[in-house]
Formats: C-alpha cells, sequence, structure tokens
C-alpha cells in the first residue's frame, strides 16, 4: 500500500520537517509533492537523498493525490482546504483555522485516535496548537487513572514558534547586543533576545491571549471539556522546543510514585527525574527528538490531590511535523487502506 501525499508550505521550517518525518519514518509514499506559494515556484527541498522541486500550489491538481499536509499558515489553509477535501484528498491542516470546527477532529494520536473517524465529515484533520500537543501527551495517561480536575500552565515557548523570522529576529538581536548595534524589533512587541515576553498571539477581551484560549479550548475538545485551565503563555529567547510548567489537581490522590510509573509506560513520553543537579530536560536536550519528556514530578502540597511537572518537547516536530505525519500514518492504517 503506497500513498500519493503533497507538503503545502514546503519550503517553511515545518513544512521541511515534514518532509524529514515523512522519510525517517517509512512513510508509505509512492509520490512526494513540495508546494508553496508562487514566489517559492521552483526552489529545491530535500526528501531523504532526493531533491524536489517545488510546484505552485494555485497550479496543482488534487485529484489522485491521498494526503496534503498542510502548513501554510491559517489564510492559506482558509482558502484551499476545504477545496481540496472535495476532491477526496484528506487534508492534516498545521493551522488553527479548523481546530474548533465542530466537523473537523483535533488529533493527537496518543490521546484521541477514535475521534479520527470524524474526518468523513469534510476531508479534513486539525493539528493541534503546538503547546497544546505535548500538554495532552503528557495529561492523557494520568487522566485515564484519576480524573483531572484542574490545570495551571505557564509555557516557556521558542521563538521557532514564531517560524524563521521569529528564529532570525533573536539571532540578529543577539548579535547587535554583543557587537553594541541598534536593537531592532520587528516580529515581536519587544526585545527577545535576553528578555522574555508574557505574549503569544493577540489579546483578547478577557484579558487572555490568543495562545493561551487555545490551550483551554483544544483541551477540551481534544481530552475533555470538564477540565478547567488556566495558561499563561511566555516567549523565551530559546531557538526551538517549548517547555511547560503543568500543575494539576485530581479528583483523588495520584501518588508522585504512582505518576511516575504511568508516565513511564505511556506512549510518545520519556521520563528523566532524577532529583539532582541536571536530573531533568531542557529545551536543548529535546531538540530533534520525538518524545515528550517528563521531569520534576513532585507533590504539590497547597492543594488536597495535587503534582506538579515540567514537560518539554520539540515544537517542530511534536508540536507540528511529528505530530502530523503521526496523523497521516495512522488515518492510513485504519482508514484509507488500499488494496
Amino acid at each position: 500500500m503506497s500513498y500519493k501525499v503533497a507538503v503545502i508550505g514546503a519550503t517553511g521550517n515545518v513544512g521541511r520537517e515534514i518532509l524529514n518525518m515523512l522519510h525517517e519514518r517509512l512513510f508509505p509514499a509512492s509520490e512526494v509533492v513540495a508546494l508553496a506559494s508562487r514566489k517559492s515556484l521552483g526552489q529545491e527541498v530535500t526528501f531523504g537523498d532526493k531533491t524536489l522541486k517545488v510546484k505552485c500550489l494555485d497550479d496543482y491538481d488534487f485529484n489522485g493525490t491521498d494526503i496534503a499536509l498542510m502548513s501554510a499558515g491559517g489564510g492559506v489553509s482558509k482558502k484551499w482546504s476545504e477545496k481540496i477535501g472535495k476532491t477526496g484528498c484528506v487534508v492534516i491542516d498545521n493551522s488553527s483555522h479548523f481546530r474548533m470546527d465542530p466537523d473537523v477532529p483535533l488529533i493527537v494520536p496518543e490521546v484521541n485516535p477514535d475521534a479520527l473517524k470524524g474526518y468523513i465529515k469534510k476531508n479534513i484533520i486539525a493539528n493541534p496548537n503546538c503547546s497544546t500537543a505535548q500538554m495532552m501527551v503528557a495529561l492523557k495517561p494520568l487522566h485515564d487513572a484519576v480524573k483531572i480536575k484542574r490545570v495551571v500552565v505557564s509555557t516557556y515557548q521558542s521563538v521557532s514558534g514564531s517560524g524563521k523570522a521569529g528564529m532570525e529576529e533573536l539571532w540578529a538581536q543577539t548579535r547587535a547586543i554583543f557587537v553594541n548595534d541598534a536593537v531592532e524589533t520587528h516580529v515581536y512587541p519587544k526585545q527577545i533576545a535576553f528578555n522574555v515576553i508574557p505574549q503569544i498571539d493577540d489579546f483578547m477581551a478577557s484579558g487572555d491571549t490568543k495562545e493561551e484560549w487555545k490551550m483551554v479550548v483544544e483541551t477540551g475538545k481534544i481530552l475533555d471539556p470538564n477540565i478547567r485551565v488556566s495558561a499563561t503563555c511566555v516567549r523565551v529567547p530559546v531557538f526551538l522546543s517549548h517547555s511547560e510548567a503543568i500543575n494539576l489537581e485530581f479528583e483523588r490522590e495520584l501518588t508522585v510514585a504512582r505518576a511516575r510509573e504511568i508516565l513511564r509506560e505511556a506512549p510518545g513520553i520519556m521520563v528523566i527525574d532524577k532529583r539532582e543537579d541536571g536530573g531533568y530536560i531542557t529545551p536543548i536536550d529535546a531538540v530533534g527528538e520525538f518524545a515528550t519528556y517528563i521531569s520534576r514530578i513532585r507533590k504539590d502540597e497547597t492543594v488536597k490531590y495535587g503534582l506538579n511537572l515540567w514537560c518539554v518537547s520539540d515544537n517542530l516536530l511534536k508540536g507540528a511535523a511529528l505530530n502530523a505525519v503521526q496523523i497521516a500514518e495512522l488515518l492510513c492504517s485504519k482508514h484509507l487502506k488500499k488494496g
């Protein structure tokens, strides 16, 4: 069985990682097509030991294509995803545009694989927000064991979450500071080098940012609408990997030892939790890794049934490209079986 796959937004950070994931995970693709906007026409991207010429999305005929992995932003997804779906090609969308659409499943394969069957309504599957995805991997096995009542999460999100422009801004500002040049700000509302910014995405009337709102509503759709979530999302001067300090309140007791055992046995998770100097995972340790890492598991003494943990994951992988390819793998194994 093999499938024709199109990668939309193939020249971006996530698009390139999707191509890497398809190759590294030996996805059963008979053909992989790299698509982007007209300005990228003719550029080259790598797929394993092959070089793919980028084709123009506007001119591409999706008839006969099985899966389109969309990583070109919400505007492109809004314009194209439903059109592509109507050709019979299934779109796996990395943007936020369809995440809360009731006719579009929002999937983390380790968490809610059964929800994938709902894709047939529009032939669209949504990939969750990067910060939500890694938190869902961490919360799912614990919630299955003892129901989670409340989550308080503070994120420490890398600049790669803003794409190539965010990474370039951190690099340019860092260099400017070292050579005593003027620091210019274009991507972020304040200097990001040697600083932290407690704003990701736009502010809402409630005072939350859209990134914080996404973590709340996506947790409800993916895991359990009865879990109360309070999120504070912060951009930090780190190039890759998102970190999260997660505080959990349960309906009944879950000991630290049992939580550690549950997490060690859960899919997609690696527990690194030694109570010694350096006995935990940092963002740089997670770069290029498939796992969601959990460290600093400990009891919260301020509530009756509470735990704290530290969660780190490569946001370009589990937060985007890896999760999208895992969705495609699940789709093929369960729903798009070909003779």
